[in-house]
């Protein structure tokens, strides 16, 4: 009776199922952290590098930690139950595997994933048992590797199938707490608790940057991904998570750690071709978290009413226009009263207001703002005393220059004039 075929023997070897590369299925942005207790995915599985460390469950477990270790973990004989029993009974009468034959080693591919052993360790142990049981005498040596196959097959599926709602349970709880980190939805105290699963101690300071390219980006999309690897790369497993929301890219980090968010936008900016990044000021506490997102919001949205163009917006450096847009019925009684006359003008107010946001905007240099309008230094002197008889201010004067130049900034703001005034 021939034995199962040897390494070097020149048999040929028939393929299992199941042991080569597990299929990769698409990753959620996580942090670099030990998943929680409740949805253990093993780190094969997960596409960013995942510190090891800890207890085993079972008292056999030999687990090593470290970066780039690999985990070792005996494999409990409960995973592969009746597997060689199996194997016997279809060597010595040819059958397949029944239907609840199959539903019960997918169960126990389930029960493995969810108990966090790796697909090669199981895989390796169901072709150890199967060298050992393997079966004597008159037994079909096809046979019994038919019903290998079809054992680590279906083991393979339930394994599978047991990740795939892993990752949809992970997803689902980052994407639960992010929307209740940045909108305050849940009590502070449990989340606190749920963050530091995620990688975040939100009793110290942190900053949040936002991103937004040309395009509305989801975790999975390649954008974030390739952000993320980047960081990781970069800065390993400190306490940083990434994200999406709302269609743009999401990082969060310690406060103090400055050049974390200088390389997201840096990377956020090259990966969404020439996308913008705003980054909001630290604050402290879960609350601080949210306040950093808003400020980062405000300042994307004041760069595109005021067609700021600057690749990373720091929101510290835009404070003074939240403040002139606080009180709004102020701000719209100082654009109508001062640069109200300009609708007068023929052609209306766009091009006198066009004039003097370019004559602001480069210092009030006149050659340098007739050049940015691409007028003569004559033509722009003209539009500057024409506005200067319309609304009674002289932008060349400096007691009147910093009203002209407030009420400008207003109008911007408001998108003041609308079109046809």
């Amino acid at each position: 009776m021939r034995g199962p075929p040897q390494r070097g023997s020149g048999s040929r070897h028939l393929p299992v199922p199941g042991t080569g590369t597990s299929p990769v299925l698409p990753a959620p942005m996580v942090p670099a952290h030990r998943p929680g207790p409740h949805c253990r995915i093993p780190a094969e599985f997960i596409r960013v590098s995942l510190p090891v460390g800890g207890r085993g469950r079972h008292t056999g477990v030999r687990i090593t930690g470290g970066r780039g270790s690999m985990v070792e973990r005996e494999i409990p004989e409960q995973y592969l139950e009746g597997y060689a029993r199996l194997l016997a009974d279809v060597a010595a009468t040819g059958r397949r595997l029944t239907r609840d034959e199959l539903s019960a080693r997918r169960a126990l591919g389930e029960r493995a994933a969810e108990a966090g052993y790796g697909m090669r360790a199981l895989v390796r142990a169901h072709l150890s048992a199967a060298r050992t049981a393997w079966p004597r005498g008159n037994a079909s040596v096809d046979d019994a590797l038919a019903a290998v196959q079809q054992a680590v097959d279906a083991f393979a599926e339930g394994y599978e199938r047991a990740q795939r709602l892993a990752v949809r349970q992970e997803v689902a709880a980052r994407r639960e707490f992010i929307d209740d980190l940045l909108y305050g939805r849940s009590d502070l105290g449990r989340l606190a608790e749920r963050a530091e699963r995620f990688g975040l101690r939100l009793s110290h300071a942190h900053a949040v940057a936002v991103a937004r390219g040309p395009a509305a980006y989801d975790e999975g999309d390649a954008v974030p991904r390739q952000v993320e690897r980047a960081l990781i790369a970069r800065f390993g497993d400190r306490h940083v998570l990434l994200s999406t929301k709302d269609g743009r890219l999401l990082c969060i980090a310690p406060g103090h750690q400055k050049e974390m968010l200088t390389v997201f936008a840096k990377q956020a900016h090259a990966a969404t071709d020439g996308g913008q990044v705003a980054i909001g000021r630290a604050h402290s506490g879960p609350g601080g978290v949210v306040q950093s997102y808003k400020e980062a919001l405000s300042a994307l949205e004041i760069a595109e009413r005021l067609e700021l163009d600057d690749p990373v917006l720091h929101a510290a450096d835009l404070l003074v226009y939240p403040v002139l847009a606080r009180d709004r019925q102020a701000m719209t009684d100082l654009v109508h009263h001062a640069l109200g006359p300009l609708t007068k003008a023929r052609g209306g107010a766009r091009p006198l207001l066009d004039t003097l946001t370019a004559y602001f905007d480069s210092g009030c240099v006149a050659a340098e703002a007739a050049r940015r309008l691409s007028l003569s230094v004559r033509a722009l002197t003209y539009r500057l005393e024409r506005i200067h008889k319309l609304t009674g201010a002289n932008p060349a004067d400096p007691a009147q220059r910093y009203m002209l130049q407030t009420a400008v900034i207003g109008a911007r703001l408001l998108g003041w004039p609308a079109d046809g005034e």
